[in-house]
């Protein structure tokens, strides 16, 4: 372990998930940690509190051997406090990395204890540092949560690829930087106190979102027009974006604590697992502004948006040699400036209206004029009122196709003067009596990398030079001077702190928080923009609205702080067994939530509570008498025994607390009485010591009805046959009807009803006060054969395997299509059965069903095979979390016959040009290679009717495998590589022994660390060679093969590449010598490679928009 003295890490959270990891299981095996010397890395200054901070690394050997679910680093100490690292080697519940910072010692810890941190974790690249995996957050451990991380850290498939770097020699390097603040409580912050202004509460991955609204809302002018904007009364924020922002907006000008955002995410049609998912900021302000701009239209807001934010450029070619112009004009929102080449804001300015010379091979073609010299670039006919400039922080590193984070020094200044130098980045038309001088408003800062980060903003609210720090739910003052240079980025320079005496080592760190958006006001539109807002702006209907949740709030505040003097009592009589038996209550006896309650201090005597029930019920306090409810050993709840006379004399208080165990619990009492003839109240009976409170449901078999019919006092040595008479007239039966009699004893998680035997008595039948027994009138076996649930046992069998399931198209998996009730006994051909008659589909075997992932709320991968499951809870059952939640997709043919096919994704190259077509190829199992490359011959345009085809294995632009045609499609994979079918030259077909068939392969050099590394790219391809054909006239063939040009191929260097090393080679060289042991060596590591700048076009990300494969765009639904 090491420990160094370093500055305060990020304020950072997870935007993938960030959880307390509270489904852990037991047992795992603690392992010591092994650290080297350990670097500093970036972290970010805190409030005036030194924070105590270090640095672990844990180096995991054998990590790939590991068995045991979860594993903990060595204990490392940071002052008193003792910390650890958990990891999941295989994941908690998830196919990813799963990591998490744990109080170490929390089990010895005193009552109450507490501790924040400011911490990162990361997986070291043992490669690339700079493409570590990095994730950082803040946490209050307590108790109930003494560890926090992330569950989702990485993807196990790039932690174990053997060419991400993560994992070298079967050895995982995790580091963790950790800085504890002991004075410091954000809990007992005020920002509202502290500030003026409140913060927005972070729903799990939201922050980039609080970040843009608090920036919106911090415009005045935008926020009038958002209360502008027209809604209805009836309307429901979580139903309408137009309202849920009023709200949110209304909430943050006079509320005195942090608002939530669930409201307005619900308004976007988000649920969970949307608050969840990690976005940038700038695709949601451009979607947002989309949206609100198709809100706004056909209202007094219309245009406001265009009015606020929209500028225009114009694009213009202009030829240099004849009168040729051409320009477009183009409208923008917001502005993106290259960080990377640029020491500021001007500089990137200056960058993006650098004009580019059109000439050589690039010359412009000008109508009527032919191929001509020309200059292309770009200026501005106008700016916005509120200019908004996205900084290219995220990059595609065209290499390693991966996207990095500049993290260069970058200024920008508080005063913008975009008319600098004679007005250099205005165009002709632009008018020029507008000053663009314009006035830093606010700064969105990303703190972390690609993998992960956390969004805060820095705002000047009212441009009076007093800066604030927005950072979700937590304000604070800031010195905007002292703030900037850590805005800017870069890197920063620490003295490493080793023995005393020793100089210490200087060395730099990269800062990985810095500035992401910048917000500018243009100062001649100032007072239009920083416009005054109060209640007048906002609708009536709102602020009734809102006001009356507030006080809504502040009576559940009132009723909250006074809980603790009042419990809930609940009262259930006769009544409610008759609503409630047989509709939505089948087993016991009553849902305890849809009974009358009665909130009353703990305090008053329940003789005192008689008279307010008897004021309720219309039923005198002599004529009550309460039952005291109980829970059983097997989880059903009964009325146990009567109040006494004593117990009656105690508070309700008392009486609550005797009868339960749990805190908070409520009051639950079955009122008993009788009624006369005339429906009204007389005495009750007395009832004796050998007295058994029965309670009587009736089942028809027939109609498959439950209803409650009454309750009975028996005697214990009783026997059931002495009251079948009374049973039949509760019933509605003939007082001779043959009636089976059963006992209701439980139903979770088995259902258990048993036959009760009519001579034997209530005490050996082992009945007793609170007991059910269900009545059923007697059927012939031939009756009962007939039925589905025969008897009472059946039935019940049958209501508890019922569950509502939502259906939901695999095309739309958000979105609920219909719901049915179904029973998870039902086999597979019943429940398709059911949803192709809910369809219309005529054949059932056309449908196909995927089941729900229980923890991402997302359809699993692979879809349920034809008859694959027995029944409907193998459809929803996952690691014992049930879902109710199915998708269903209709076939073009039944699912058996298309389980029967296997479809492969091949990729056809043409002989004669290099687009490469994408075919679905489905064909029996059986089928083989020659089966295939027959049924694409069909789909393709060859150069020729007798062409032969080929099939090839392609997987990081190497050629590993070439088919044979008589090879089973069965075992071929195309998950993970890419299956290319092609035409066979001619000079391929007849290899001489003086000819040989070699791979070529598209490459480039890496330098990092001072190691070179190859990174192949491009489309490799087979090409023959001659055994007395010298480099320079194979050059001449693979240049017209490849169509280059001669300037770009001059550029080309051509190399024997054999297992990882390059040897350059002369124009005079035979090839043939080093190839002519082809059937020995593997094709893929020895090869002619072709060295040159990958031209090709990348896949189209925009410049500053970094998206895993795990993260969704920005919708927002409604």
């Amino acid at each position: 372990m090491t420990v160094i003295a370093s500055p305060a890490p990020n304020e950072q959270e997870d935007e993938d998930m960030l959880v307390p990891r509270s489904d852990l299981v037991e047992g795992a095996l603690p392992m010591g940690a092994e650290a080297p010397e350990a670097t500093e890395n970036n972290v970010e200054n805190q409030p005036t509190e030194d924070p105590r901070t270090a640095k672990f690394t844990w180096k995991i050997e054998f990590f790939s051997k590991i068995t045991t679910k979860k594993l903990y680093s060595g204990i490392f100490d940071l002052g008193d406090y003792k910390w650890r690292i958990l990891i999941f080697p295989k994941g908690n519940n998830a196919d990813q990395l799963s990591m998490y910072l744990d109080v170490a010692d929390s089990a010895g810890l005193p009552y109450g204890w507490t501790r924040y941190a400011h911490f990162s974790l990361a997986i070291v690249n043992q490669v690339h540092s700079k493409y570590s995996v990095r994730k950082e957050t803040q946490h209050q451990f307590s108790a109930r949560e003494n560890d926090w991380g992330f569950t989702a850290f990485m993807p196990l498939r790039d932690l174990h690829d053997p060419s991400r770097g993560y994992l070298v020699n079967d050895t995982c390097i995790v580091e963790a930087e950790v800085a504890v603040y002991k004075a410091m409580d954000p809990w007992l912050y005020d920002s509202k106190k502290e500030t003026g202004f409140v913060g927005l509460k972070n729903q799990g991955a939201t922050c980039y979102m609080n970040s843009l609204l608090q920036t919106l809302y911090h415009i005045p002018f935008f926020r009038k027009v958002v209360y502008h904007m027209p809604t209805n009364v009836i309307d429901m924020p979580s139903a309408s974006i137009p309202l849920a922002l009023q709200s949110l907006f209304y909430k943050l000008q006079y509320s005195d604590n942090s608002v939530a955002t669930k409201e307005l995410t619900k308004s976007f049609g988000w649920d969970t697992y949307d608050a969840f998912l990690q976005h940038d900021v700038q695709e949601l302000n451009r979607v947002l502004c989309e949206k609100l701009e198709e809100k706004m239209k056909r209202t007094i807001v219309e245009g406001a948006i265009q009015q606020l934010f929209e500028g225009h450029h114009m694009n213009y070619i202009e030829c240099i040699n004849v009168d040729y112009k051409s320009s477009r004009k183009e409208s923008f929102y917001d502005l993106q400036l290259d960080v990377k080449g640029c020491d500021d804001v001007y500089a990137s300015f200056d960058k993006y209206v650098t004009v580019e010379h059109l000439d050589g091979d690039n010359k412009y073609h000008a109508e009527q004029h032919g191929l001509q010299d020309a200059k292309k670039g770009v200026l501005f006919i106008d700016f916005p009122p509120v200019l908004q400039l996205h900084l290219k922080r995220f990059e595609y590193d065209f290499v390693r196709d991966v996207m990095v984070k500049i993290n260069d020094h970058y200024e920008f200044p508080l005063q913008l003067d975009l008319d600098r130098d004679d007005g250099k980045y205005l165009s002709p038309d632009a008018d020029r009596r507008v000053h663009n001088l314009y006035t830093l408003h606010s700064v969105l800062v990303h703190s972390g990398g690609v993998h992960g980060g956390h969004y805060y903003a820095f705002i000047q609210p009212t441009l009076s030079s007093q800066w604030y720090k927005f950072d979700d739910e937590r304000v604070t003052k800031e010195d905007m001077k002292k703030a900037l240079d850590e805005l800017y980025g870069g890197e920063e320079e620490h003295l490493m702190q080793t023995n005393q005496g020793i100089n210490n080592t200087p060395f730099k760190f990269t800062k990985h928080s810095n500035a992401y958006m910048l917000v500018y006001i243009r100062e001649s539109d100032k007072d239009k923009i920083m416009c005054h807002v109060d209640e007048k702006d906002i609708a009536e209907h709102l602020r009734e609205r809102l006001k009356r949740e507030q006080e809504e709030k502040e009576q559940k505040k009132k009723e909250k702080a006074e809980a603790h003097l009042y419990t809930i009592v609940k009262v259930v009589c006769d009544e409610d067994f008759v609503w409630q038996i047989g509709r939505n209550v089948f087993f016991d006896l009553v849902d305890h939530d849809k009974v009358r309650s009665f909130r009353v201090q703990k305090l008053m005597p329940f003789n005192v509570f008689k008279e307010e029930v008897a004021n309720k019920f219309g039923i005198p306090v002599q004529l009550q008498r309460f039952w005291l409810w109980a829970k059983r050993q097997n989880h059903t709840y009964r009325p146990n025994r009567p109040l006494t006379q004593s117990e009656e004399a105690q508070t309700v208080g008392y009486l609550r607390d005797m009868s339960n165990k749990a805190q908070n619990a409520e009051l639950r009492l079955f009122l008993e009485l009788e009624r006369g003839p005339d429906s009204r109240p007389i005495p009750l009976p007395n009832k004796a010591k050998d007295d058994i409170l029965l309670f009587f449901k009736l089942y028809d078999p027939e109609k498959e009805e439950l209803r409650y019919v009454g309750r009975l006092f028996v005697k214990s040595f009783g026997k059931p046959v002495d009251i079948l008479t009374r049973l039949n007239e509760m019933a509605g039966y003939a007082p001779e009807e043959d009636i089976e009699l059963y006992e209701e004893i439980k139903f979770d998680p088995n259902v258990m009803c048993e036959h009760i035997q009519k001579i034997l008595p209530f005490r050996s039948s082992q009945l007793e006060d609170g007991d059910i027994v269900c009545i059923q009138k007697s059927l012939p076996s031939e009756a009962l054969q007939q039925l589905r649930c025969p008897d009472v046992r059946s039935f019940f069998e049958y209501r508890h395997n019922l569950q509502v399931i939502h259906f939901r198209s695999l095309e739309k998996p958000k979105d609920d299509e219909f719901c049915l009730q179904l029973s998870k006994l039902d086999t597979y051909d019943e429940v398709v059965e059911k949803v192709a008659l809910q369809l219309g589909v005529d054949d059932p075997s056309k449908l196909r069903l995927t089941s729900c992932n229980s923890y991402t709320q997302q359809p699993k991968p692979h879809p349920i095979k034809y008859r694959g499951v027995d029944n409907l809870l193998d459809m929803l059952l996952q690691h014992n979390q049930t879902s109710d939640i199915l998708y269903y997709e209709v076939l073009d043919m039944p699912l058996p016959e298309l389980q029967g096919l296997r479809t492969l994704r091949v990729a056809f190259h043409h002989g004669t040009y290099n687009e490469a077509e994408i075919h679905n190829v489905r064909l029996p199992k059986d089928s083989t290679v020659a089966d295939l490359l027959d049924d694409l011959r069909i789909k393709v345009q060859l150069s020729r009717p007798d062409a032969e085809l080929r099939l090839l294995e392609v997987f990081t632009h190497k050629i590993y495998k070439i088919f044979s045609s008589g090879e089973k499609i069965e075992s071929i994979n195309d998950n993970y590589w890419t299956l290319r079918a092609e035409e066979i030259l001619e000079e391929e077909k007849h290899l001489g022994r003086h000819d040989c068939l070699i791979h070529v392969y598209h490459f480039m050099n890496e330098e990092n660390q001072n190691q070179v590394k190859i990174q192949n790219f491009g489309e490799p391809f087979l090409l023959v060679i001659h055994a007395d054909e010298i480099l320079a006239d194979l050059k001449i063939r693979v240049q017209k093969k490849l169509c280059v040009s001669n300037e770009e191929f001059s550029k080309w260097k051509f190399a024997f590449v054999s297992q990882g090393q390059t040897e350059y080679l002369e124009d005079s060289e035979i090839l043939f010598t080093r190839f002519q042991t082809s059937s020995m060596y593997i094709a893929w590591e020895q090869y002619l490679g072709l060295e040159h700048i990958d031209n090709a076009p990348k896949r189209p990300l925009a410049a500053n928009q970094y998206r895993p494969p795990f993260e969704k765009a920005v919708k927002i639904y409604n």
